[in-house]
């Protein structure tokens, strides 16, 4: 019987690591076949990965899904839902081994856009498309079905909700969001990239920049689109901005461009 018992064991812990993730976290939730074939569906990004990187981009995926909770407001949230918002997480840390997001416990998926008091119906000024939460939504994300739709569609240019506001918790991971990746970048190219920043930002200003003018909007917002832009059009970003691409390369730690 004691044999018995010590095989058990032996067999228990060698499912756990089979299913233990990158960064040492057992996964709860994993993806069933339909899930990953609407992965490949929906997500160029992980169509462009290697077939082991593949694995690990299911496997943070599922770590995403295992701690994130996803509701839909007036919608109810389907695979697609989920599999989007989970690949808008990890696009950007994708290369960030052993990191997770701790400042965001839930997304709340709304049908479309809304307003700043998170209102989705009526109104005029409901343009908001993504938000991270403050105050009493600290650890909340909101997010547009519809935008977030978009910006994984074959005609979505340079922008992708999801990527921005996921990136704007990168940025918030230092304690500000400051447009300032310190927690990321090497700390040798943290002023060169605050030169940068202000001067693309002014070229954005004046009409001479082909980076959506909401980057102009303060520093941290200029992150948010700039990395969009790295992950949706890298080609473009590097033959235009090569010394801004190679600063969010360092950043991330990918070169998409030269997969």
């Amino acid at each position: 019987m004691i044999y018995v018992f010590i095989i058990l064991i032996v067999f228990a812990g060698w499912l756990y690591f089979q299913r233990k993730g990158k960064r040492g976290a057992l996964t709860q939730t994993i993806l069933n076949d339909k899930q990953k074939v609407l992965l490949a569906e929906h997500i160029e990004y992980y169509n462009n990965l290697s077939e082991d990187d593949k694995a690990y981009f299911i496997d943070k995926i599922e770590q995403f899904l295992d701690t994130v909770n996803i509701e839909g407001v007036g919608l109810e949230v389907t695979d697609t839902d989920r599999i989007m918002v989970a690949a808008s997480a990890v696009i950007p840390i994708f290369r960030f081994k052993d990191w997770t997001y701790r400042n965001v416990t839930n997304v709340l998926l709304y049908p479309d856009t809304f307003d700043k008091d998170y209102q989705f119906e009526g109104g005029d000024d409901r343009n908001i498309m993504g938000m991270v939460g403050s105050g009493y939504m600290n650890g909340q994300m909101i997010l547009s079905r519809a935008a977030l739709q978009k910006g994984f569609s074959k005609n979505n240019g340079k922008q992708n909700t999801g990527i921005h506001e996921f990136v704007h918790l990168l940025d918030k991971a230092d304690g500000a969001t400051d447009g300032i990746p310190e927690g990321f970048l090497p700390h040798e190219y943290i002023k060169p990239w605050v030169q940068m920043m202000h001067k693309e930002i002014g070229r954005i200003e004046e009409g001479h920049s082909d980076i959506d003018r909401y980057g102009a909007t303060n520093e941290a917002e200029f992150f948010a689109v700039v990395s969009e832009y790295f992950f949706e059009k890298p080609d473009q970003l590097q033959a235009k901005h090569p010394e801004l691409y190679d600063l969010l390369s360092k950043t991330f730690g990918q070169d998409p461009a030269n997969h």
